[in-house]
C-alpha cells in the first residue's frame, strides 16, 4: 500500500469493501501496519485516543527493535516534537499555547485579508490569455501556502521551500535520501527562521510564541518551537490545497450541484460535503495500540502501527447509505470525522473552513463559465499515503464577470 495506478482513497474503499474495514497492509520500506477504515472502526479508535491508543512513536515496537531501517522516510513524519506524537498532559501544553492562533474568533478576524488574497489571485487568472489553466498551480496551492506563512510571518520569497519540502515529505514515492535531505532543509530553515524573528519581531504568530517563550522560559522549548512550526505550516496549507481542488472537481463534474450551491448560496454545506466525501486527508499517521486491541473482531498487538483511514469513514455505506460515494449537498447534514475528534481534532478546522469557501463562492463566482479541460479520468493525483488532491487541474475559465 498504496497500489500502484490506483489513487489511495480508491484502495482505502476497496480495502475497506472487499477485505474489511480492520486490515494488515505493508507500507513502502516493507513496514508492517494496520489500517481502520470504516466509520465504526475509525470512530472507536479515535474514541480512545490517550486511553487504548497512543501517538508518541516510543510505543511503536518496530521503530526500536531493527525492523524497521533507520532510513526510513516515514520516519520524517513521526519522530518530531510536536503536537502528533504526544499524548496527555504534554499534548495539551503545546495544543493550548497553538490554539490562540486558531480560536474561531482570531480566524473569522482574517476573512477579509483571506477575501484580498483570493480576489488578488482571480484577478490574475483573468488576466490569464490561456484557453486552459491549471488552477492548482495558479489558484488552489498559492492561497494556502499564502495565507499560514503570511499567519506566521514567513516572507513571500522563501515560501517556495515551505511547499517543496512539503511534497517531498508527504509523497510515498519519496527515497530514503530525499526525505533526509528534504527534512535537513526544512528543520534547518525553521531553526534560522526563528532566530531571525528573534531579532526582527512582527505582527504575526511566531513573534506571539517567541513572546509566550520569553515570558515563561519553562513553557516552550526551543525544539518544541521549532516543531509546532514544521506542523502548521505544513499542516495549515497541504490540506486545504487539495480540499479547494478536489471541491472543484467535484462541482465541475456535477453541475446540478454547482447550480444548486449558486442559487441557494450554500457553500458552507458545499465544504462539509467536500469534507466527507472527498476529504484531502485520506489517511492519518499512526495510533499504536498500549495493550493488545479488538477492532471490529480482529485483534492488533500492543506496538503495531495503526493507519486511521479518514477518507474511508467518510465514504461508508454502512453509516452514509448506498449513495455514500457520491458528493450531494442536498445531503441531511450528518456529523462526519473529516476533521477527526476527540483531543487531536484538527485544529486549523475553522480556518480550512473559512479558506475554502471564501475560494470557491469566490472562483465561481467570478468565472461561472468554469468547466474542466480534461476528462475527470484524465486527471492526475498526488501519490501520497496521507492526502490526496490533483497535481494539475486544467480547466477552461471562461469569460470572468
Amino acid at each position: 500500500m498504496p497500489v500502484p495506478g490506483e489513487r489511495t482513497s480508491e484502495t482505502i474503499r476497496r480495502f475497506r469493501d472487499e477485505g474489511g474495514s480492520v486490515i494488515p497492509v505493508e507500507l513502502p520500506g516493507k513496514v508492517g501496519a494496520w489500517v481502520v477504515s470504516s466509520y465504526e472502526t475509525v470512530d472507536q479508535v479515535l474514541a480512545n485516543d490517550g486511553i487504548l491508543y497512543s501517538k508518541n512513536p516510543r510505543n511503536f515496537t518496530a521503530l526500536h527493535d531493527g525492523t524497521v531501517p533507520p532510513d526510513w522516510p516515514i520516519r520524517q513524519l513521526i519522530e518530531g516534537d510536536h503536537l502528533l506524537t504526544k499524548d496527555g498532559a504534554d499534548h495539551r501544553r503545546l495544543r493550548s499555547l497553538i490554539n490562540r492562533a486558531f480560536t474561531p474568533a482570531r480566524v473569522q478576524s482574517l476573512a477579509p485579508r483571506i477575501q484580498q488574497m483570493t480576489d488578488e489571485l482571480l484577478d490574475e487568472l483573468a488576466d490569464e490569455k490561456a484557453d486552459v489553466v491549471d488552477l492548482v498551480w495558479h489558484f488552489s496551492e498559492p492561497l494556502p501556502v499564502a495565507v499560514i506563512c503570511e499567519l506566521f510571518g514567513v516572507p513571500e520569497g522563501e515560501r517556495y521551500l515551505i511547499r517543496a519540502c512539503t511534497n517531498t515529505l508527504l509523497s510515498h514515492t519519496t527515497t530514503p535520501e530525499e526525505a533526509i535531505k528534504a527534512g535537513g532543509e526544512l528543520t534547518g530553515y525553521l531553526a534560522a527562521f526563528i532566530e531571525r524573528k528573534r531579532g526582527e519581531p512582527g505582527d504575526d504568530l511566531t513573534t506571539d510564541l517567541i513572546r509566550a517563550q520569553e515570558d515563561d522560559g519553562d513553557r516552550l522549548s526551543d525544539n518544541e518551537m521549532l516543531w509546532i512550526l514544521w506542523l502548521v505550516l505544513i499542516a495549515g496549507h497541504e490540506t486545504t490545497v487539495h480540499l479547494i481542488a478536489n471541491t472543484i472537481v467535484a462541482l465541475c463534474t456535477d453541475p446540478g450541484q454547482l447550480a444548486a450551491a449558486r442559487k441557494d448560496d450554500s457553500w458552507a454545506q458545499v465544504v462539509e460535503e467536500a469534507l466527507r466525501s472527498r476529504n484531502s486527508v485520506i489517511n492519518v499517521l499512526f495510533r499504536y495500540p498500549i495493550q493488545d486491541v479488538n477492532v471490529a473482531g480482529t485483534t492488533i498487538p500492543a506496538g503495531d502501527p495503526i493507519i486511521v483511514s479518514i477518507g474511508g469513514a467518510g465514504t461508508d455505506r454502512a453509516r452514509f447509505g448506498d449513495a455514500a460515494g457520491r458528493f450531494d449537498i442536498a445531503r441531511e447534514p450528518e456529523a462526519h470525522l473529516g476533521f477527526g475528534r476527540g483531543p487531536h481534532f484538527c485544529l486549523g478546522a475553522p480556518l480550512a473552513r473559512l479558506e475554502s469557501r471564501i475560494a470557491l463562492s469566490s472562483l465561481f463566482a467570478r468565472f461561472p463559465e468554469l468547466r474542466l479541460a480534461v476528462r475527470e479520468d484524465e486527471i492526475v493525483y498526488s501519490t501520497s499515503l496521507i492526502t490526496e488532491g490533483p497535481v494539475e487541474l486544467p480547466v477552461a475559465l471562461g469569460p470572468p464577470t
